[in-house]
């Protein structure tokens, strides 16, 4: 077997720490048995885990790290879920308990003091793996169990009420209708209020139960359910019955009376014609005396009658319908739920438009709920579903187009057909789904029609090995003109000869863009704790100034840490530890100028670096006196070390090793004050 396969093979190991020899060490331990990926801070995991979450095994993760620490990088975790499909061991100096105590709050399932010794790392590492494949093949079997029930429950529940619908000569998607409008009024009004006693896992019970609304219509002579005309007064007494029948067959199911589901089914089949002013049947129920869930089901069945074709009656239309049910032309209803019926309209009005289209998917709606009762359980891990597929697919694609605020979109060539991501189409104004693109705003509007040809004439010229097509087009958006970037990639059926069929991209704002960039370089460039620089910025920046050579500058390079710092972690915690160093950043901020570079270079260690006239010594001083002080409780003193640019010869790790030498010889010879690289140099510059 050749060395890419073996790779290919192995396991992968994320190991996050802002210490090369930390990280050189641990892959050291790992590497024979494991690929090991590297990153040196949270953000550069951030950026891993968004393109290879699914194929990381394991992440060995450090505490205290620059531009995003161990903590913030678990919290990103948690917000994105990769925490629930990449188990995280903590890998640290830091023991205080409530550094541990957070750690595992936030989902490590270990944690492995420093100084560690290897035998100690690869048995945490291997026990930690097996227990999350372990978990993850458990969830596999509970899914496959649940998805199979759920597949029982829905079939069974689907032919005992299409043989109800088919005695009452009605369409076979009324059961369907029902369900879908009684899963959409619930999530909304679980959006809208928490007054009533059901949470999100109920809904999937609920929607079931609603399908066995009339089951009671089994003892209604067909003559009656089916008669054109108008009822006559005793016809529609008898037909009232329905409703007590129907509760009476469930009720009579002795050996499952207790179950959930047929406690629902009683409520919805026997008061879903009740009425919220207390006018329906069979008991004259009102107001919050009706059950919540027979309430939705009561509207769901007066919005499906009235849009739906009957022996006795036309269709009404979608907007006729909501007009209707509103004005109270059709009973009254819980003002709550009309409010939900707004808030859905447009929702319901696209999805029943699918079902009547033949698009349904019965085992599509079985993912769905089933996936909605996992959910709410929250054990089960959503990356490793089998459901990963399907709703949690458009749902991660929604999330990741709405925090891009990008105009994302797929093309279809047959049928030809344009979807925009619901950012995309809120911002350009134009529906989600754009049929015939060539013709519509998109395709002349958004674009002028010749670059929009243009665009799918490159995108039909690639191939699989080069997909990817990368334009500039002035776009028309929102009544301007605007320079934009267009990335699309091909899309290719699965032959063994492909055909092109389509393509997914993004447009992209240049301006927009270019300002979110500047905002993201802002926060990588810098410590997430003090607002310094971080050393990689601090030494970019300084790099270029020695590199210009001006002969008006003089530069000097100030390295420091904080004396005894151990101890006020020791004495009074690492959140005060934290204090003290956010203390000491701003007292730096405060005694340097704005064209000055500051930085923390790691724990308790920071760096300046600033012009001077014709003397470093006044600054030095001036500075190192600012610096030391009291804290609250604790005394602060600093060891530092100064080096000048003049002696480095325009090289950085010349500067910086000069002032660390310095700085090494003030500890060496009992901390507590500064040092030149040179002593010389002082007396050299104050005479000039």
């Amino acid at each position: 077997m050749q060395t890419g396969e073996k790779n290919r093979m192995k396991k992968k190991i994320l190991i996050v720490d802002d210490a090369e020899m930390n990280r050189a060490l641990l892959s050291d331990m790992l590497s024979d048995e494991f690929e090991i990926l590297e990153a040196e801070n949270g953000m550069e995991a951030s950026a891993i885990l968004q393109t290879q979450e699914q194929e990381i095994s394991l992440m060995l993760l450090d505490i205290v790290m620059p531009v995003m620490d161990g903590f913030e990088t678990l919290a990103v975790m948690n917000k994105n879920g990769w925490i629930k499909s990449v188990p995280v061991i903590m890998i640290s100096a830091e023991t205080v308990p409530s550094y541990v105590d957070r750690a595992y709050d936030l989902g490590v399932l270990d944690y492995i003091s420093r100084p560690f010794d290897e035998r100690t790392v690869r048995r945490r590492v291997l026990s930690t793996i097996m227990l999350a494949a372990k978990q993850k093949e458990l969830a596999h079997m509970v899914m496959d169990q649940l998805l199979e029930k759920e597949k029982d429950n829905k079939m069974m529940i689907e032919i005992l009420s299409n043989l109800v619908e088919f005695r009452n000569g009605e369409s076979g998607l009324h059961v369907l209708h029902i369900r879908t409008l009684t899963e959409l009024l619930l999530k909304s009004l679980l959006h809208k209020t928490d007054q009533y006693n059901i949470s999100r896992k109920d809904i999937p019970m609920i929607c079931n139960a609603a399908a066995l609304h009339d089951i009671g219509k089994i003892v209604v002579p067909s003559e009656i359910l089916n008669k054109p005309g108008r009822l006559t007064n005793e016809e529609f007494a008898i037909m009232r019955t329905h409703a007590a029948e129907g509760a009476k067959i469930l009720r009579n199911s002795t050996m499952w009376e207790n179950e959930p589901l047929i406690e629902t089914g009683y409520q919805i089949c026997r008061w879903h014609h009740e009425r919220y002013d207390g006018r329906g049947y069979p008991d004259g129920l009102k107001g919050e005396q009706i059950p919540i869930a027979a309430q939705v089901v009561a509207l769901a069945d007066v919005y499906d009658a009235l849009t739906s074709k009957r022996v006795y009656k036309d269709a009404y239309s979608h907007e006729k319908t909501i007009e209707m049910i509103k004005n109270g032309e059709c009973g009254a209803f819980n003002p709550i739920l009309l409010e939900c019926l707004d808030d859905i309209s447009d929702t319901l009005k696209n999805e029943f438009h699918t079902m009547e289209e033949n698009s349904f998917s019965p085992q599509k709606e079985i993912l769905e709920s089933v996936e909605q009762m996992v959910v709410a359980q929250d054990g089960l891990n959503m990356s490793e579903r089998t459901l990963h597929l399907l709703e949690h697919e458009r749902t991660k694609y929604q999330f990741f187009a709405e925090l891009s605020q990008e105009i994302q979109f797929e093309y279809t060539e047959t049928p030809e057909l344009l979807i925009l991501s619901e950012w995309g189409a809120r911002y350009l104004g134009l529906p989600e789904a754009v049929p015939n693109p060539r013709e519509s705003a998109f395709g002349n509007g958004v674009f002028s029609p010749e670059d929009f040809e243009e665009l799918l004439a490159a995108l039909t010229a690639t191939t699989p090995k080069t997909p990817v097509v990368d334009k500039n087009y002035i776009l028309h958006i929102k009544g301007h003109e605007r320079w934009s970037r267009v990335i699309a990639r091909s899309m290719w059926d699965g032959e063994e000869d492909p055909a092109y069929v389509g393509a997914i991209g993004k447009i992209v704002d240049v301006h927009d863009n270019m300002e979110r960039l500047s905002r993201l370089e802002v926060m990588a460039a810098h410590d997430s704790l003090t607002g310094l620089l971080n050393h990689a910025e601090a030494r970019k920046r300084i790099v270029a100034l020695l590199s210009a050579g001006d002969p008006e500058k003089r530069y000097i390079m100030m390295l420091f840490d904080l004396d005894h710092f151990k101890q006020a972690n020791d004495n009074y915690g690492h959140l005060f530890g934290d204090e003290v160093i956010k203390h000491v950043a701003k007292t730096i901020k405060d005694s340097t100028r704005s064209d000055d570079i500051t930085a923390r270079t790691g724990g308790d260690e920071f760096m300046i670096f600033m012009a001077y006239k014709t003397t470093m010594e006044p600054q030095v001083k001036r500075i190192y006196s600012q610096l030391t002080g009291q804290y609250k409780d604790f005394s602060i003193c600093i060891s530092m070390g100064i080096s000048c640019a003049k002696d480095c010869g325009g090289d950085y790790d010349t500067l910086y090793h000069m002032a660390d030498e310095a700085l090494y010889s003030v500890k060496k010879n009992g901390r507590g004050t500064y040092r030149f690289y040179d002593e010389s140099l002082k007396d050299i510059l104050t005479d000039e």
